[in-house]
């Protein structure tokens, strides 16, 4: 499974749909949504600023967070950003390869 954390900001109609169903459905709709690529969600919270929810959710892989995310934000009710997490151990499988580069002008 691949982990996300997810930062949204409600647009137009998205904005009065929560009002009119409120957080705990809209909720329901992104477990809902999560499970149908094979995914979960692990956490989610509403926020005010600049971001209005965010939380982490496990999808099996990348493909599926883009169809994700293209089908959220096509919507046009919401602005949804993803950015993949790694754990410490994906950092020290990082650190451990040395990939040939060659720096602009040398």
């Amino acid at each position: 499974m691949t982990k996300y954390l997810f930062q949204a900001n409600y647009v137009g109609q998205g904005i009065k749909g929560l009002m009119q169903e409120g957080g705990s459905k809209r909720r329901d709709a992104v477990v809902k949504a999560l499970e149908s690529v094979g995914g979960s969600l692990e956490c989610i919270y509403y926020a005010f600023g600049e971001t209005d929810v965010l939380g982490v959710f496990d999808v099996p892989d990348q493909p599926s967070a883009v169809a994700l995310s293209l089908m959220i934000n096509s919507t046009g009710a919401v602005d949804l950003h993803l950015t993949p997490l790694m754990t410490p151990e994906d950092i020290d499988a990082a650190v451990g390869k040395t990939p040939a580069y060659r720096a602009p002008g040398q």
